[in-house]
């Protein structure tokens, strides 16, 4: 009997061995290099969603500024009731408790303006009246009369009544007044928010003399916009 019929199997065998370590040895770099690159991508990911989440928190701290109003102290002058800019004056059919006519001052306010109102008079808030709508872009100034808003009446100290209407937009969704039928409020005194772009609509007596012009930016609880004749 042949002493060679299993001569060169060892051979194999090591030979085997060793594809299978270098197949198993390539396996674990090509793991290990899948492993970093998805460590890499989490790492990249994570990082990015955190950088968003900085930028949110930060426009959040910035959108929801309330800086002190300073109004004037001439007890005749109606003052802008929010910030933003003023973008129709004119005649108005407005509330009937306004009369058949009145006069209409509307705002606009971006998303970067500054969203707390403001009492445009010293006096007593008569009426609050919230009106369910539609969501309609606020850069329109027919939104008003549409989209979902609280309705404000006050009376001052010689009986002049004045309307302030908080106008929800495409992006502000909800409207939170601060007053309340019955309550006193001074002039310049917060009175709600809006959140994230919306409107605000003032409705004055049409004997009262209009100071701002359209076009013009105005600061609420601060600028003249009219004065009470």
């Amino acid at each position: 009997m042949s002493l060679d019929n299993h001569k060169g199997k060892a051979h194999a065998a090591l030979r085997r061995m060793l594809w299978r370590g270098i197949i198993l040895l390539f396996a674990l770099l090509i793991g290990g290099a899948i492993a970093q690159l998805t460590t890499i991508i989490f790492s990249i990911a994570w990082g990015f969603v955190f950088f968003l989440w900085i930028l949110f928190t930060l426009f959040t701290l910035w959108f929801f500024r309330d800086p002190e109003p300073h109004p004037p102290a001439d007890p005749a002058l109606i003052i802008s009731p929010a910030h933003g800019k003023v973008d129709f004056i004119g005649e108005y059919s407005g509330p009937e408790w306004m009369g058949p006519r009145c006069r209409r001052i509307s705002i606009f306010l971006s998303i970067f303006d500054i969203h707390v109102q403001n009492a445009p008079i010293e006096g007593k808030v008569e009426l609050l009246c919230h009106s369910p709508g539609q969501y309609l872009n606020a850069m329109n100034p027919e939104s008003a009369v549409q989209n979902e808003n609280v309705l404000i009446k006050m009376r001052d100290s010689a009986g002049k009544t004045i309307g302030i209407r908080l106008i929800a937009g495409l992006i502000a969704r909800r409207i939170v007044p601060w007053v309340r039928e019955g309550e006193k409020i001074a002039k310049g005194e917060r009175i709600g928010l809006i959140q994230f772009g919306s409107r605000v609509d003032l409705y004055l007596p049409l004997e009262a003399e209009i100071l701002i012009q359209q076009g013009k930016k105005v600061r609420g609880g601060e600028t003249p916009l009219a004065k009470m004749q």
